[in-house]
């Protein structure tokens, strides 16, 4: 027996927000909104053959550095390409180091994520 991701949860301040640039990011499609037992609506985003990206919303500002983060890698065009498009989204670019492969970003709830030059064939 193992386990597979499902999702991966972001608690954010604005579900609906944050799902919309997350979509426009990685392409996805909304797939369901739902309410917990106590009334929180969480936004689901991604397809059976995808892993899910769930926006839950918290009280909490985030205040430290992200323990996990995305890694995304462009599909069908450059890294700074890449980079542009998603700064254009909403993110912000936090770091740049000429002397690392991967440009460090926000979300516009200041999650962290990198994007790293498009991968070889093979």
């Amino acid at each position: 027996m193992r386990s597979r991701i499902l999702a991966v949860a972001v608690d954010c301040h604005d579900a609906e927000a944050l799902a919309r640039f997350w979509s426009r990011a990685l392409g996805y499609q909304e797939v369901r909104r739902w309410r917990d037992d106590k009334g929180v609506e969480y936004v689901d985003i991604g397809s059976d053959d995808q892993e899910m990206v769930v926006f839950q919303p918290v009280g909490e500002d985030k205040v430290v550095k992200n323990r996990l983060h995305l890694d995304l890698v462009p599909e069908g065009g450059s890294q700074a390409d890449e980079v542009a498009r998603l700064v254009e989204l909403g993110a912000r670019v936090l770091s740049d180091d000429d002397d690392l492969p991967w440009v460090v970003l926000a979300d516009p709830e200041g999650n962290e994520f990198c994007v790293l030059p498009p991968r070889q064939a093979g």
